[in-house]
């Protein structure tokens, strides 16, 4: 009969092994106010800054948590079996920290796990009445106060036994699963042995590794990937989206533990990163901007002046750079030293079809590899620009902004979750790019419907970025407080919903693999109000880039309580307002 832990562990099994899914998440905004250290001090707003955001499925372990988690597993099974803590440890650490496991196994068949783990009832051999014994190592005989043996009763003196755990631990945690010195035995050394022979800094190392076992045998735990970051992850899969922020402030996905990456898949992330870091972008260049000398093959860049190439020694070889012809062969007679009649011919006849096609699909192929790198690094570039404006924002401007405008420190939170939206769609945006790469060209309508939501997703995340980093400048510059400083709050606000609301639909619309287009090519109408309007906007649908459906009667656009959306933003205006107060459109 299987446990409920032990059908749980092997569900998580199975969706680890499957590529990262959005399928179950309904949100794109992970991002929380614990996400950056520096956010701290506003740890007090966290939960009015988070109420809109879905729910998170996982718990950051400092090593204290780790440690008594530890500590309570062993004194469980310690206490249900009626063993001792360090039987307790040998047994979790076999089964990899399952309690459930344990349980399920042991009461199935005792005699065979004791047998399987090296956990022995009685000792093997006894030496009852013996004042001296032999040590199996060294073969020494030393008093009984002087030799140490483990459960199995083979005697060792204090000397071997150091030299053999501390070789162990030394090697590693295999030090963990240790056995009895003697090559027929199989009784475990625990950690009262550890403690009684092994030097302090043998002792400090066990205690590490049997610490950190507890996370990286467990398959519901890991590691920050961070350099230098001591904290874990428990996670609890199927909860939504794969996306973690630890409290080092680093983002990253638990299913492949890259950099977050949300909305797209661990596949593409993994083939995107090889890419980047691949030999095979030096051989397309190559391809694309060099020939081989005729001679000795070696590639050629030619970056200005005649066709008349003269190869580097040794080779020194001279060639028509055009059809890669012998120099003697060339001269005033077939087009001088800036054509070739030859080449000219030869083309018109098909002889270097083959050879220019493959270098012009090499030149597009790195002309499109590099239009999608350049806005990827770029938008991570300003990501990072952006986190370091957040911290300036949270340790010196909040501050001064509240003395200029005598206004409190919570009344300027909204500032702090523009900030925060402005990170989380900076990676989004990021990740779009790769995920547009490994679109398929021959998708037409997916692409373009994509690079509909992208653009507009792009463009109402630098209204946001705009307005948080050069119009709250002036309020940061101003003498007093502004008269028309509640305005910018309201507009900041706005902003900040607007852009979350296209970053949702964004993300969403990635995650399903862009569904809404149906196979001839067309956005289904609930499709299209759906995407664009976040549930404020229902007059906008997109069948491609650029293109929208709009209504007809503005009165169409008012909701219950007597705002209008906004065509263009989709901001909910005063319905007395006839200029949207965002993107300052018309009504």
């Amino acid at each position: 009969m299987e446990s409920e832990d032990d059908m749980h562990d092997a569900n998580d099994a199975e969706s680890l092994d499957d590529f990262y899914s959005g399928e179950t998440a309904a949100d794109s905004d992970d991002l929380d106010a614990a996400d950056y250290e520096f956010i701290d001090n506003y740890s007090d707003d966290s939960d009015d800054l988070t109420s809109h955001r879905h729910q998170q499925n996982y718990t950051i372990l400092t090593e204290a948590d780790i440690r008594q988690r530890q500590e309570d597993d062993i004194t469980r099974i310690s206490t249900v079996l009626s063993i001792s803590r360090v039987s307790a440890s040998i047994l979790l650490r076999h089964y990899y920290w399952s309690v459930s496991k344990v349980h399920d196994e042991w009461f199935a068949d005792e005699e065979k796990v004791r047998k399987a783990v090296g956990l022995l009832e009685k000792p093997v051999v006894q030496f009852p009445n013996a004042r001296e014994l032999t040590c199996g190592i060294c073969f020494e005989n030393y008093p009984r106060d002087r030799i140490s043996s483990a459960a199995c009763g083979h005697p060792f003196c204090g000397t071997c036994w150091a030299g053999y755990t501390s070789t162990a631990i030394t090697d590693g945690p295999g030090c963990l699963m240790l056995r009895c010195p003697d090559p027929t035995c199989g009784a475990a050394v625990g950690q009262d042995m550890i403690n009684l022979l092994a030097s302090d800094e043998d002792k400090e190392k066990y205690s590490r590794y049997f610490l950190r076992s507890y996370i990286e045998d467990n398959r519901k735990t890991k590691w920050c990937p961070a350099p230098g970051c001591d904290y874990a992850v428990d996670f609890i899969v199927g909860g939504g989206s794969y996306d973690v922020s630890c409290r080092c402030s680093y983002s990253f996905c638990w299913n492949c533990t890259e950099e977050a990456h949300r909305p797209v898949d661990c596949g593409t992330v993994a083939k995107w990163i090889l890419k980047n870091s691949a030999e095979s972008e030096n051989m397309n260049w190559i391809l694309a901007n060099s020939k081989p000398c005729p001679k000795c093959k070696r590639p050629i860049e030619k970056n200005q002046g005649c066709m008349h190439i003269t190869c580097t020694p040794p080779c020194k070889f001279e060639f028509c750079w055009l059809c890669l012809g012998a120099w003697s062969d060339h001269g005033e007679r077939t087009g001088g030293f800036y054509a070739c009649n030859r080449y000219e011919t030869a083309k018109q006849e098909g002889v270097y079809d083959e050879a220019e096609k493959r270098r012009d699909m090499a030149k597009n192929s790195l002309e499109r590899y590099t239009h999608y790198y350049e806005r990827w690094a770029t938008n991570q570039s300003s990501r990072q620009k952006a986190l370091a404006d957040l911290q300036q924002m949270q340790t010196v401007h909040i501050e001064k902004l509240s003395d200029r405008q005598c206004q409190p420190e919570s009344q300027l939170k909204f500032i702090t979750e523009a900030w925060l939206q402005i990170v989380e769609c900076r990676r989004v945006l990021k990740w779009t790019y790769a995920y547009g790469y490994y679109l398929p060209e021959h998708e037409h309508a997916k692409r373009q419907f994509f690079e509909y939501l992208q653009g507009e997703a792009e463009s109402g995340l630098e209204r946001l970025h705009q307005c948080a980093e050069k119009e709250l400048q002036t309020y940061l510059d101003a003498d007093g407080p502004s008269k028309d400083f509640n305005e910018f709050r309201t507009k900041l606000a706005g902003l900040t919903s607007v852009t979350r609301n296209y970053f949702e639909n964004l993300v969403r619309a990635l995650e399903n693999g862009l569904s809404d287009v149906d196979s001839r090519g067309a956005c289904s109408r609930t499709a299209s109000s759906k995407s664009l309007g976040g549930g404020s906007s229902k007059a906008r649908g997109g069948r491609g880039k650029g293109t929208s459906s709009r209504s007809s009667s503005s009165s169409r656009n008012l909701d219950d309580s007597g705002h209008w959306s906004c065509e263009h933003c989709t901001f909910a205006n005063a319905k007395s307002a006839t200029i949207c107060q965002i993107c300052q459109q018309r009504r």
